[in-house]
């Protein structure tokens, strides 16, 4: 009887935990790797000369490590979102205007995955960095793009991902975290309150296009003692809209 599951290839899978590895540890060397894949050397030899061959891993010694034709390739997916000159532009002045962290991050496979990062003269240090993955639930970013995404496609991914508690203040009810998508729609913008890290407050924007509907989020991080709710009200959300404005406009007409 057929079936509509496509046929998985082994061998692309052991090469894509070569390239994990790989960017996990730095470097590596065949003996590490085959140890960490409990795979033979020579197959992970295999492997790596063709990776190597093809320009995405380059080999110093004994040891190898992932090429800057990755950078390429990120930069390539980035401008597919959005105008990536104009995203950077828009973060960094963001963040020099309130001097706090500031993220643009688009959704991918129910994920928020941080393109863009830019910090002020008073931003504390955060471990986010681009190309990291978090949860939506329980960040500005994502919660932002999950309440301008049609209802069935969020309720979709609060069904499909775990909403793991990251804090005490997390809302892992998903009842709970549609109401609150609800007020964040009414509102205009998002809030995570100590709900990723604890001390930390954020703010947060959807980017959308007319046609394309939503294609990420800004968000504005802060120290709880900094990011009170009348400089939310009052300051925040008004820059951050004048920032997500511009990306817009400038994705409709690029």
């Amino acid at each position: 009887m057929p079936t509509n599951t496509p046929r998985k290839i082994e061998a692309v899978r052991k090469t894509c935990r070569i390239i994990d590895i790989l960017q996990t540890r730095g470097e590596a060397g065949i003996t590490e790797i085959s140890e960490e894949m409990d795979f033979s050397k020579s197959a992970v030899h295999g492997h790596l000369a063709t990776l190597a061959d093809e320009g995405l891993v380059v080999k110093d010694g004994h040891s190898y490590y992932l090429s800057l034709q990755f950078v390429d390739i990120a930069e390539s997916i980035k401008e597919r979102i959005a105008k990536r000159e104009i995203v950077r532009e828009q973060v960094r002045t963001l963040a020099e205007e309130t001097g706090e962290v500031v993220h643009f991050g688009a959704e991918e496979n129910g994920q928020v995955v941080y393109l863009s990062k830019s910090k002020g003269d008073s931003a504390v240090e955060t471990a986010s960095k681009v190309g990291k993955r978090m949860p939506m639930h329980s960040t500005s970013l994502g919660k932002a793009i999950l309440a301008e995404l049609p209802s069935e496609d969020a309720e979709r991914i609060i069904d499909q991902h775990e909403l793991t508690a990251r804090t005490e203040h997390t809302l892992t009810d998903p009842d709970e975290l549609l109401a609150e998508l609800g007020e964040t729609r009414e509102r205009g913008y998002s809030i995570d309150d100590e709900e990723n890290i604890p001390g930390v407050r954020c703010i947060g924007m959807a980017v959308s296009d007319p046609e394309a509907g939503v294609f990420g989020a800004l968000s504005i991080s802060a120290p709880s003692q900094r990011m009170t709710e009348d400089r939310i009200e009052n300051e925040l959300s008004e820059k951050i809209a004048q920032a997500a404005n511009v990306i817009e406009v400038n994705s409709m007409y690029s």
